[in-house]
């Protein structure tokens, strides 16, 4: 997931929604894969089918994870990194290749229900500064004739997920959107083809960025309770920036004369940690709050019909890169073990609550924290808090965040117990010099969490990444302050 550079217009600041293309109804969920340690996919599979949870949508195409799909029946969108774009626009023999190994071989010999092809992953994002303007359209063109190739491209289309800063509003309102004007012929281009073979148009969706970006964004307006002043654009009135922003994509399609294309929603959902506004109150409220606004079907003031959907995301993960900001390794609906977060009904099952992993084994319980008898201005804290934040998750600490309340004693054993469990428990990863221990003692205390790790699954490659020194740096140093 990227974002825009600027979400200033509040209309701009989400993305976009839309309807009904998939054959398969209800919520779908995104299963990212960037922890340092994953459920096994067997797991995943089995917690999808138990929340009735019918459509899954991959950032990658990796074979565990889709062989673990195979007979489930759950619909499926594989995904192209944006690294391997280029590779794929310049070569249709590397698209052919491409489908046959992550498309082909598994719907043939794994009967896995794969739906979509994801080309890319908000290509367009201006921060990322064109780098994959002139491949993104190619690449779609030569996956889409791979899959014509291989007699898949009834069963399977290929679309391109987009992020909303692709189109924008002249005039804050959804009837004044239009394609960004420095794609907009490319916009165009890509959605013709699209129209052209029966794909659909892909946009994620975050109202929660607009609270991160800017403080006197009217918090009310990102739910779905009805609190909010409405915005008034001609006969539509609207009371959630989620319907007024599918409506100023809608508006964007319909001006270049492409009204009917049905619409994806890639990714929307809420971040439970890592910033002041994201938490379990403000995730619950508004990913109930979506549930409720979607479940009867009714579209929205420029779209009627029920609105196809992949909530974001399964569960968190850990190893995501933060430039972003903190939130982004806590976007999940379960924790990193498969345990719900918060009380929430997706519409598809009996109990009406989510359903936690099952199978799932735990490290022994035990942490590692800092020596009773340590000092706070001990030298070998800075760059032992550095060191274990580098190299574990520290995002959970600062102002406004679940483990906002701690000392800086808490802080200090917060860094070394994730640095302790991402390394396995191993005694070398609790050696900090003379600052650390183990205890038996869960040292978790109100909303804060001292984890324990999973055991690790050794199926698949995990993408581990570190986080930026600049950013671990500035961590450390307004951790080790508080008090």
């Amino acid at each position: 997931m990227g974002w825009g550079s600027s979400l200033g217009v509040l209309l701009l600041c989400l993305v976009s929604v839309s309807m009904v293309w998939s054959s398969v109804n209800g919520i779908g969920a995104n299963w990212g894969t960037q922890a340092s340690h994953r459920l096994s996919p067997d797991i995943v599979v089995k917690l999808l089918r138990q929340n009735g949870i019918q459509k899954v949508k991959l950032f990658d195409a990796e074979y565990d994870t889709l062989r673990a799909l195979g007979r489930s029946g759950i619909e499926v969108m594989v995904g192209i990194p944006n690294d391997m774009l280029l590779t794929i626009a310049t070569s249709v023999k590397a698209a052919e290749k491409w489908v046959a190994k992550n498309v082909s071989t598994h719907i043939s010999n794994n009967n896995v229900n794969i739906r979509y092809v994801a080309v890319g992953n908000e290509p367009f994002l201006e921060t990322y500064n064109g780098t994959f303007i002139q491949s993104t359209y190619p690449a779609l063109q030569n996956i889409q004739s791979a899959l014509i190739k291989a007699g898949l491209s009834n069963q399977v289309k290929a679309t391109v997920p987009l992020n909303a800063d692709v189109y924008a509003s002249s005039g804050g309102l959804p009837s004044g959107g239009d394609f960004r004007t420095d794609i907009r012929d490319l916009m165009i281009a890509i959605v013709k083809y699209l129209s052209d073979n029966g794909a659909p148009f892909t946009v994620n969706i975050y109202p929660f960025i607009s609270l991160y970006t800017d403080d006197n964004f009217p918090v009310e307006y990102a739910f779905f309770d009805g609190n909010a002043s409405p915005i008034v654009d001609g006969k539509a009135t609207y009371y959630n920036m989620f319907d007024a922003n599918y409506d100023t994509l809608v508006w964007a399609l319909q001006k270049n004369g492409f009204g009917n294309l049905p619409i994806i929603v890639g990714e929307i959902g809420w971040p439970t940690d890592g910033d002041r506004n994201a938490n379990l109150v403000y995730a619950q409220r508004f990913n109930a709050g979506f549930m409720s606004h979607i479940a009867g079907g009714k579209g929205t003031p420029m779209r009627a019909g029920p609105i196809d959907a992949y909530l974001f995301s399964l569960i968190d993960e850990d190893a995501k890169s933060i430039q972003p900001g903190n939130f982004e390794r806590h976007w999940g609906i379960f924790y990193y073990d498969g345990s719900p977060k918060y009380q929430l009904n997706l519409g598809t099952t009996n109990t009406g609550t989510l359903v936690k992993a099952q199978g799932v084994e735990y490290l022994e319980p035990k942490w590692c924290v800092m020596r009773p008898s340590a000092k706070l201005d001990d030298p070998q804290i800075p760059p032992s808090m550095s060191y274990a934040c580098g190299l574990g998750d520290c995002t959970s600490l600062g102002y406004g965040t679940s483990c906002g309340n701690l000392d800086a004693r808490g802080n200090i054993s917060f860094a070394f117990n994730s640095y302790f469990q991402i390394n396995n428990q191993l005694d070398t990863a609790c050696k900090f010099p003379n600052l650390s221990m183990t205890t038996k003692t869960n040292p978790s205390v109100g909303t804060c969490r001292f984890p324990v790790m999973i055991k690790p699954y050794y199926g698949g490659a995990g993408r581990l990444q570190k986080l930026p020194g600049g950013l671990v740096a500035a961590l450390v140093l307004l951790l080790v302050t508080l008090v």
